[in-house]
């Protein structure tokens, strides 16, 4: 049974696999085409953060490839400790095909692969956000083509966002700069089990962000506070004011380098918005291809 809780989970042959699915999926789409690839599947979601975005791209996924989606809070599935983890994951799993879940422990989503029984997928953990990852690429891909040998600078917070992108440029062949402030940086630990598990990475981290932007074919930014981190904003604001995505940072990379933001974006914090409105932002349609992303996921998960 297949699973995606992070992106060491896949090999490189599988992330290939699901954006293949993913691109030819949107090219269908665009010709007004919808699979039925998913007739009577149920998705099921359940959340312990807020989302526009991860929940609308994944139950418009589904339904489009003709199945259909349940969604429920933390609270309504019962993990506030109304019941067990392990009995909720083996009772779900019953009642789905897949299991979509976004939490705050990655501990969580590892329960709910022992037990459901059913495919499990990370739609964000405090750990990794890998959906987003592999989104990213399917949306340089169609930006530049061959994604091969080019760089994609990341600028702010070593976050799960971040730690995602590291690992999905791996998979692909990019070369990945990281520019955060000391102490916001990824961990020893984890840049270890990237070398260990992708030998051939290309990874450079910074403690500036014109270091990590210099020459780069795309930058890309996250909010600086995330959801659990709100009491920090003030504090992160001033630890990365000289962290934020603007004009003079984007004309450290290369001309016409292309702008990206996962979203939700706090315009004039991490990013100008004369940038994230720029030609050389492709926000947009980088958030519409996480509904694309999902259906070349659910292909690869029930084989498709």
């Amino acid at each position: 049974m297949k699973h995606l809780t992070s992106l060491f989970d896949l090999t490189t042959s599988e992330v290939h696999s699901i954006l293949d699915r993913a691109a030819r999926l949107k090219a269908a789409w665009r010709k007004g085409v919808r699979e039925p690839l998913c007739a009577g599947r149920v998705l099921t979601q359940i959340f312990e953060k807020p989302s526009l975005r991860t929940r609308v791209s994944f139950e418009a996924a589904m339904m489009q490839l003709g199945g259909s989606a349940v969604f429920m809070t933390a609270k309504e599935a019962g993990l506030e400790g109304r019941e067990q983890h392990d009995d909720i994951a083996k009772v779900v799993g019953g009642y789905s095909d897949v299991i979509v879940l976004r939490t705050f422990a990655q501990s969580l989503i590892e329960t709910f692969v022992e037990h459901a029984g059913k495919p499990v997928v990370n739609g964000l953990s405090d750990d990794y956000h890998p959906c987003q990852a592999l989104t990213d690429v399917l949306t340089l891909q169609e930006h530049f083509g061959d994604v091969a040998g080019r760089t994609l600078a990341y600028i702010g917070d070593g976050n799960n966002v971040a730690k995602s992108l590291v690992l999905v440029c791996a998979h692909v062949g990019m070369r990945c700069t990281i520019g955060a402030p000391e102490g916001f940086q990824l961990s020893e630990e984890f840049l270890a089990q990237v070398r260990q598990q992708f030998p051939q990475a290309q990874l450079e981290q910074f403690s500036n962000a014109q270091d990590a932007a210099a020459d780069a074919d795309a930058l890309y930014t996250d909010v600086w506070a995330s959801m659990g981190q709100e009491e920090e904003k003030e504090q992160r604001a001033q630890i990365f004011r000289d962290f934020q995505v603007n004009t003079a940072l984007l004309n450290v990379a290369k001309p016409q380098a292309a702008f990206m933001h996962c979203l939700p974006a706090r315009r004039g914090l991490e990013v100008t918005d004369n940038v994230m409105s720029s030609p050389n932002s492709i926000v947009f349609p980088q958030a519409e291809n996480r509904m694309h992303l999902a259906k070349g996921l659910f292909a690869w998960l029930l084989e498709q």
